[in-house]
């Protein structure tokens, strides 16, 4: 991946098609839990903004698909979350493994819910 991006489409686009299917994966994730959140590109990355501020990044690399900025969550949940933690705010999904659809969808869902002080 090089260049800029206008637009999520055009992100995904750009790399190989192993790497598509599961950025899309990761985008229907994401529109699942944030119907609503407008997607667009920020750091040249699909971003998903509620209520005007960014909530989730995504990335594709070359071995895993990122998300970020991921918080410390509960107790039970950082923990099935902590083998993918990168860095402080990075989880990582190996590219080598399908992603973890249902473990997105929970830390997606507890970062809204933290965002909007909803509960779960």
């Amino acid at each position: 991946m090089t260049g800029t991006f206008d637009t999520v489409d055009d992100y995904i686009a750009s790399f190989p098609s192993e790497v598509r299917s599961v950025l899309e994966e990761t985008r229907r994730l994401v529109r699942g839990v944030l119907p609503d959140a407008v997607e667009g590109i920020s750091y040249q990355i699909p971003t998903y903004k509620v209520e005007g501020e960014a909530l989730v990044y995504f990335a594709g690399w070359k071995t895993h698909v990122s998300l970020h900025p991921v918080p410390v969550l509960d107790e039970p949940l950082e923990r099935e979350v902590a083998p993918f933690r990168s860095g402080k705010d990075t989880v990582r999904f190996p590219l080598s493994e399908p992603i973890p659809g249902e473990l997105v969808t929970r830390i997606i869902t507890a970062m809204r819910d933290a965002r909007t002080g909803a509960e779960g």
